[in-house]
């Protein structure tokens, strides 16, 4: 089988870039079957807008580096050592996950903690299929309930057969959301987006309580996930496990149906996508909701809250990227115009508030 397609790798930024043969001098004792071999090649991922990933491409293996950003990070955000763990914890009970390899903290060898892992093969979907690749309505749709049917067999994994019990806080985890993420907003705010006052208020007055507490893997969408390949389109992998928690599930499903960009949405939202998810056949967002609901059991009351919560949650992880490129802590040209669909985020959020209540 083939590398991952549409992933493609590019040369290591210059500020992304590492000692390689340190890197190699401390992996070639630890991961099998690169021992007698010379420093890697190091390409990029160059797609990711948080953790940095690279490929370490040996003459008989090829290995992925998971290492934090550069510059200022969010107090919480970037640890290696737990998105390891999460992996490490999971694969036994939940195949989707990448074997991990090996855990580094030793700060001499790289400049931060980092881990490697296997790299998966096949095929991860983006924006838009690859070229010479089409899908029927109905094989769309299949894939579409496929990708949530997993989501639902996450949120019933059994954490304490992963020994991941102690991963999150456990009640309170609405309420620890919206204060956390309002925080986070706060502090990465920058003169050119609004202040999200209303939608922020809006959020902490109208709160449910959690309807249960599950793992949740916390960046759930199309370009995390790993397919057999173009005809085979069995998910055979899920990636990027660094905001993995115990949660609740549908504070989760809110978060990925903010990516689920569909063919009758506004203009302004279509250049969001990210995912093929306008393909004629793929379930709506309402029909993810009610998909979800029907597969778990879960009665979903006040979808509203649910959406704009995923909606204000993205605009605050796009403004914590944004704010590293603003203050010139990353020069990744991708991230220079993040803080307009910030903006666009915020009337999102407004109106579906607005409609709801009317």
């Amino acid at each position: 089988m083939s590398p991952a397609e549409t992933d493609p790798t590019t040369e290591v930024r210059a500020e992304d870039g590492f000692d390689v043969a340190a890197v190699h001098g401390w992996l070639r004792t630890r991961v099998e079957g690169i021992e007698g071999a010379g420093p890697p090649e190091v390409r990029q991922f160059p797609r990711g807008a948080s953790n940095l990933t690279y490929l370490l491409r040996y003459p008989d293996r090829e290995l992925i580096l998971r290492r934090p950003p550069m510059g200022e990070k969010a107090a919480s955000a970037h640890d290696m050592r737990r998105e390891y763990r999460v992996q490490a914890g999971l694969r036994p009970v939940f195949p989707y996950v990448p074997e991990v390899l090996a855990f580094c903290d030793d700060p001499a060898v790289l400049g931060d903690d980092f881990y490697v892992m296997e790299r998966l093969d096949g095929l991860i979907l983006r924006g838009d299929l690859p070229a010479g690749m089409s899908l029927r309505p109905a094989a769309a749709r299949d894939l579409s309930i496929r990708l949530i049917d997993r989501l639902v067999e996450l949120h019933q994994v059994d954490v304490t057969a992963a020994g991941l019990a102690d991963l999150g806080k456990g009640a309170g985890y609405v309420r620890r959301q919206i204060e956390g993420w309002s925080a986070r907003f706060e502090r990465a705010r920058t003169e050119n987006v609004p202040a999200f006052g209303e939608v922020m208020r809006w959020l902490a007055d109208n709160q449910p309580g959690e309807v249960s507490i599950c793992l949740i893997h916390n960046d759930f969408r199309f370009d995390n996930v790993v397919l057999a390949g173009r005809e085979d389109l069995r998910i055979t992998g899920i990636l990027d496990w660094e905001m993995a928690t115990l949660g609740d599930p549908l504070m989760e499903l809110g978060s990925t149906l903010a990516y689920w960009v569909q063919a009758d949405d506004e203009e302004t939202f279509q250049l969001s996508r990210r995912q093929p998810t306008h393909l004629p056949g793929m379930l709506t967002r309402a029909e993810v909701v009610d998909h979800y609901a029907e597969r778990t059991g879960l009665a979903v009351p006040n979808w509203t809250f649910y959406e704009v919560y995923g909606l204000f949650r993205l605009a605050v992880v796009l403004q914590q990227i944004y704010h590293r490129y603003h203050h010139g802590q990353t020069h990744n040209p991708a991230f220079k115009d993040f803080w307009m669909f910030v903006g666009y985020l915020e009337s999102r959020c407004l109106r579906i508030i607005r409609e709801d209540g009317a």
